[in-house]
């Protein structure tokens, strides 16, 4: 479980408070209008982001005396970064050392990742052989190989079209079930929170105004969710 609480950071302008609780292996969707911290609070999960106060704990760790890469946590962005002079095996691998010095075991890990997003055949392949699906793929494997058990997703699909993008998101969800994953995702779609989450947290101005089940999307009458929904609120 993903416990935040009162997690604080500023800006010259601008101050965000957040806090939540992400069960252990759901997926939780993050919405909100942009400039609402959104991408502010992946980072401060990531550890790319400075806190000021509060805690972070992850089934009882305290997050916030770790590093990035000592932090359970894998951040996929929507610039998969794939380097396109490398192979996909060697594109996945990376995610495990930069080096790509691998034993046999890490090996096995990289085939089996590529087996697990359906690039099993297409491991000597360069990425401009790859259609656009199939790189997000790679990317999506290069986030599991870590074995990480914390998933942020920063919209990483929202470039694709609207069918491929459902397909990724079914994929992430496949994956997080089989794997005890516990996800955070930003979406700017509200039709994904819908699609695959478990939850939903809504931000507003720096803060998480709401939490609860995807059906808030249609029961709440928040005022902030409201506008973001492009709705107005009933007359009283």
């Amino acid at each position: 479980m993903l416990v935040i609480e009162e997690l604080v950071t500023s800006y010259p302008d601008w101050r965000v408070t957040f806090s939540a609780t992400l069960p252990k292996g759901e997926i939780t969707a993050l919405i909100g209008p942009s400039g609402a911290g959104k991408s502010t609070l992946l980072g401060m999960i990531a550890g790319f982001v400075p806190v000021e106060s509060g805690t972070l704990t992850f089934d009882g760790q305290d997050l916030l005396s770790l590093g990035p890469a000592e932090r359970p946590v894998t951040t996929l962005f929507q610039d998969h970064n794939l380097f396109l002079h490398l192979s996909v095996f060697d594109n996945i691998a990376i995610g495990l050392h930069p080096g790509l010095r691998l034993n046999p075991a890490q090996k096995r890990l990289v085939q089996e990742a590529a087996d697990k997003v359906g690039l099993g055949e297409m491991l000597t392949r360069l990425p401009e052989q790859l259609s656009g699906g199939q790189q997000q793929r790679v990317g999506l494997a290069r986030a599991l190989v870590r074995g990480r058990p914390l998933l942020l997703l920063d919209e990483p699909f929202s470039a694709l079209d609207p069918a491929l993008r459902r397909e990724m998101l079914a994929e992430v969800a496949r994956l997080a079930c089989e794997q005890d994953i516990t996800v955070l995702m930003v979406s700017h779609n509200p039709e994904d929170a819908q699609l695959i989450a478990d939850q939903v947290l809504f931000i507003d101005a720096g803060r998480i105004a709401l939490q609860g089940k995807p059906d808030i999307l249609h029961s709440s009458d928040h005022p902030g969710l409201l506008r973001y929904l492009g709705r107005a609120l009933a007359p009283q």
